[in-house]
Parts: C-alpha cells; structure tokens; sequence
C-alpha cells in the first residue's frame, strides 16, 4: 500500500510544482552554493567567515584600484556583529540598493573601474545580505552618506542621501542569521590569520582588526618566511613586479609545497598561474646551471608563493579556489607565458647576484638527483626481498581472515601484533584470536627512522619484511617521505 501511494506521489508532477525563487529565496534555500559548508565558526572554511570575506575582498579591490589604504574591521565575538569600513570612492548613491540587493549586478562588470577584481560574478555582498538577519549599508561620497538596511535580504530602510562630514569609502555591518547558522561564534584566530593573508598579498594595505593592526612590509616574503621558519637552505628568493610576485626556498623536506594567490584570492587547488610558476623554477635552474635537470630535483624540497594580478580572472567556481584563466587580459598573453618567463628571468638574475644561495640551490638538486638515482636500485633490491619473503618469512603467524587479504569490514575487524623476538611472538600465538589476529615477530628493536634518508630505510631488511606482511609493496615509498 505504501508503494502504491509513493507511485501516486510521483506521478503528481504538475506545474505546480515548478517554483521560480527570487534571488535572496535561492541563496537561502541553498547556501552552499554560494559559501560552502555552513559550519559553527570553529573551521577556517565556515561559512561566516566567508560572509567575512565577500565583504572584505569588495574592500581590497579599492586598495588595487588606488583608492584607500586602510580597512577597518570590528567583531564583536559575544553578538557576532561585524562591521567593514574602507576609505575607498563609495558606491554611487543611486546604485546603493541595487549593488547590495540585486544579483548579478556591479561595477566589476565595468573594466574600467574594477580591472583587478576577485569579486567577478555579482553575488558576494548579495549573499552576505540575504544569509543575514540584519544587513546595514552605508557609502560615503562628497559629503554625502547613503544608507540601507535589510533584513533577511528584504530592504527595510531606504532614506535618502543626507549631509556626512566622514571620508569617501563603505560601511557595511552585518549579522549572520541563525536560522543558517545555528549556534555560531566568530574565533579572532582564524579571522587574524585571514587578515594577515590579505596584508601578505597587499603590502602597503593597512587593516585595524578590533584595535590591533595587521600589515606587511614585505608582502610574499613575509608570507614565506612565517611558512618555513628556520627550515629554509638559504634565504628566500623573493621577486616582484606590476602584475606577478613571488617567493621560493628549498627546505631539508621531500616533495613540493606553493601557496597560490590571484588578485588576493588564496587558489588552494592552483590553476594556470601555478602549473606556470612550477615550470619557470625548472627553467630558471636549467638555464643558470647550463645543464638538463630533472623536474623532481630541481623542486624537491621547494616552498614557494605566487601571486598574479590580473584583468577578469576565471574560476572554475563561485568559491573561486582555482584558476582556470589562459590569458593575462582578455586579447593579452597566456597567464603560461607570462609567468614562467618572469619566474625563470628573475630567478636567474637573483641566483648571480647570491653566489651562496645559487651553491646552496645546486647542493639541493645534486643531493635529490643522488637519491633518485639510489631509489631505482633499492626499488630493485626491496622486490628481490620481498619475492624472497614470499619462500621463506615465518616472522608472521597470519590469522584465518588473512591480514593481507582482507577487504572491508573484514580488514576492520583484522589486527596484526609486533612482537620483540620470538619467545615474545610464540606466547601471544597461543592466546591470540587466531580468526582475526595476527602476529608478527621483530629481530631486536626496529630501525629508527626518524630523519634517516630513503636509502637507509629501504636498506633495512627487517623493514622489508616487515613491509610485505603487512602488504605494503606499493605504499613504502609514501611512507618514508611522510617520515
């Protein structure tokens, strides 16, 4: 009877189920597209902080524009109360309403006046407007201040334009609604480190946060330099022009770490500007070492920043975390062009001008294509053992679900024992659960890994067979580089 009436239900489908959503409806109904995760403002990526963002990045445009050198953000942590103000040109008064309140609509449409924005698509401040039980707006320009208030995105105070002896720029306060984010708290931390991104990104850029004031000197440098500490091999290679920035060091650590930025927008999943720095540092060595280098020991150990500004970038979302743009500005070069040739061109120059820093980048390639070179053979040497094991590793006392074998829940309900010897092994043998526990025996303690190279590691033929009772042929090498 329920599925026939389920059937019934389904095949009611009739025009009146089809519902079009004004613009705050749609943003309430379904957040996460325009924010993400929701969240209680415990994670970084919590919506709030996003309405945080949207709200700021407006801000800094007008810093990349020229017009306002300070932004002032105050949180008060027990109502969740924000309020922005920069010292920018203001939105024009006619446009006050419309620019916080209908979507799809904004200067950064107009090249002219936003031609190195973030804020591309229209939404940013409509969203924190429509997720907010309480939106104020108030733009400064000659003399003059224009306000509104919303609530839930519905308008409610619209007066005006009246006298205001303030400087140009925007106010925006707001509060996040509840009835979106339930039980929520802003944590100064993380909208610290926010902050202190943006001063990265923008130096020169001052922002007042709750009394205190973040600003950077140094931009990528500073950034790299709190990344790394005193890990880097020599000191940061830091370059700039109009359009790019970056920051690059080798440190003592396996693989290759970047920090992506596009107009101030932090691309964690990289892009064109990234896949094109990474190439430039290959370049740049090859062409001041005179010499074929492999991509893998010329960026082994590699922390590096970039940032591009740039005309319209393209995203391929609305949370805009990687980048998907070809070309500089619509008729311009390819973001590939620009930046790899900026990035090997400068590269080359700073490593003549720091002799010990080229020696230092030279020692670091020469100790990565060294133990490359050793990998293949160990690689070799490890499968000969591990066929070895195949014929005669007794150290491992299997249990009847097979650790090795076991899949799912199986693997879940599997444990596997590491004794010290064998008299240690034969008695948790006999008391074991021989379904579902295994045992496997050590000679003496196992090797210290800790800070040894992957040579040393896979030299070791206890960690060899260790390696094969537990079935991780394919996986040793993740391991070791993890350690």
């Amino acid at each position: 009877m329920a599925k026939n009436q389920r059937e019934l239900e389904l095949a009611a489908y009739t025009e009146d189920h089809v519902r079009s959503l004004d613009w705050k409806e749609h943003i309430r109904t379904r957040p996460g597209m325009y924010i993400g995760k929701l969240g209680d403002g415990s994670q970084f990526d919590d919506g709030i902080y996003l309405l945080l963002k949207e709200v700021v990045d407006n801000c800094v445009d007008e810093f990349l524009m020229g017009a306002g050198k300070k932004i002032d953000i105050d949180i008060d942590v027990k109502t969740g109360i924000v309020s922005v103000r920069d010292y920018g040109r203001g939105i024009p008064h006619g446009k006050v309403v419309e620019c916080v309140a209908r979507i799809n609509t904004g200067a950064k449409y107009d090249e002219g006046a936003f031609y190195r924005s973030v804020g591309l698509n229209g939404v940013g401040t409509k969203a924190v407007n429509a997720l907010s039980d309480h939106f104020l707006v108030e733009s400064f320009r000659d003399g003059k201040v224009k306000r509104a208030e919303f609530i839930r995105g519905e308008i409610k105070a619209d007066p005006k334009p009246a006298a205001a002896g303030e400087p140009s720029g925007t106010l925006i306060r707001f509060h996040p609604d509840p009835e979106i984010f339930n039980a929520f708290s802003f944590d100064p931390v993380i909208v610290e480190e926010r902050l202190w991104t943006y001063a990265y990104l923008n130096h020169g850029l001052k922002l007042n946060f709750n009394g205190q004031t973040i600003q950077s000197k140094d931009g990528l440098r500073d950034l790299l330099a709190k990344e790394v500490g005193d890990e880097a091999r020599y000191p940061i290679i830091y370059e700039q022009d109009d359009e790019i920035e970056f920051a690059l060091t080798h440190t003592d650590s396996y693989g290759e770490h970047y920090l992506s930025f596009v107009n101030g927008q932090y691309t964690h999943d990289g892009g064109t500007h990234q896949a094109a720095f990474r190439e430039g540092i290959l370049k740049g060595f090859r062409e001041f070492f005179r010499k074929e280098i492999d991509g893998g020991d010329a960026r082994g150990g590699v922390v590096g920043a970039v940032l591009v500004r740039m005309h319209e970038p393209v995203f391929e979302s609305q949370t805009k975390t990687k980048l998907g743009s070809t070309s500089m500005t619509p008729d311009g070069p390819t973001v590939r062009s620009t930046v790899e040739d900026f990035v090997r061109d400068r590269l080359v120059k700073a490593l003549h001008k720091d002799p010990n820093a080229a020696k230092l980048v030279l020692q670091k390639i020469q100790q990565n294509e060294r133990e490359r070179k050793d990998m293949a053979g160990i690689k070799k040497l490890a499968g000969e053992r591990q066929k070895k094991a195949n014929l005669h590793n007794k150290k491992l006392r299997d249990c009847k679900l097979h650790f090795n074998d076991a899949k799912g829940e199986d693997r879940d309900r599997t444990q596997v024992f590491l004794t010290e010897g064998d008299s240690a092994a034969g008695s948790l043998t006999k008391a074991r659960d021989v379904q579902t526990q295994a045992v496997f025996a050590l000679k003496g303690k196992p090797l210290n890994c800790f800070g040894l190279s992957k040579k040393v590691v896979y030299e070791n033929e206890e960690l060899n067979l260790l390696q094969h009772a537990l079935g991780l042929e394919e996986d040793l090498e993740d391991c070791v580089t993890t350690m």
